[in-house]
């Protein structure tokens, strides 16, 4: 693998890897393993920054999978800033896994969208308001438990959901994309 990833790298869903389960890492993590999370990190982080995503050929993001680069390993990366380009959370995770959520849901007024989805899916998916998230995180270099709401909670989610095979278009009612949930919280 190489240390840079860029918008070739990635798949997409008309190949069948991207359904498949990915497997857990041995921690500590190997070179192989914390050389490709940076790289997921980093194409998450430099996506946003619009001299370097056009230089390095990267598609606006704020998470990634091991899996949507061909590599079945339990590896996201998760990067969200606010609208001055602040970092306000910043994840490098290995093997996470939520090991709680709320029955409140939450969905994104505009829909998802996904790195490996090139065509557009209409409609709401729904995810957990709430969600705890226990995983090792390579920024800081120790295990930790993620409380995670709202956005944040959507996005940890949708790329954790990469790691069982799941597209977020899977969530999507196909009989009625825009039905509103009573009682689910939307969020713009």
């Amino acid at each position: 693998m190489s240390k840079r990833i860029n918008n070739g790298s990635i798949i997409h869903d008309s190949d069948p890897l991207i359904r498949e389960h990915s497997l857990e890492v041995a921690l500590p993590l190997s070179k192989e393993d914390e050389e490709l999370l940076r790289s997921l990190y980093n194409y998450v982080y430099d996506s946003t920054i619009k001299e370097i995503a056009e230089k390095e050929d990267l598609s606006p993001a704020v998470g990634i999978a091991a899996i949507q680069v061909g590599v079945k390993k339990k590896l996201i990366a998760v990067v969200l800033k606010d609208s001055e380009g602040n970092v306000v959370h910043e994840y490098a995770l290995a093997n996470p896994k939520i090991i709680s959520y709320s029955v409140e849901e939450a969905y994104l007024e505009t829909g998802e969208g996904c790195l490996s989805v090139p065509e557009y899916h209409e409609g709401y998916v729904y995810r957990p308001r709430r969600i705890k998230v226990k995983a090792y995180n390579l920024l800081t270099g120790q295990e930790e438990i993620i409380k995670a709401k709202d956005y944040l909670a959507i996005v940890l989610g949708h790329e954790i959901d990469h790691l069982s095979g799941t597209l977020y278009y899977d969530h999507i009612d196909p009989k009625d994309p825009f039905k509103v949930k009573k009682d689910a919280f939307c969020i713009d």
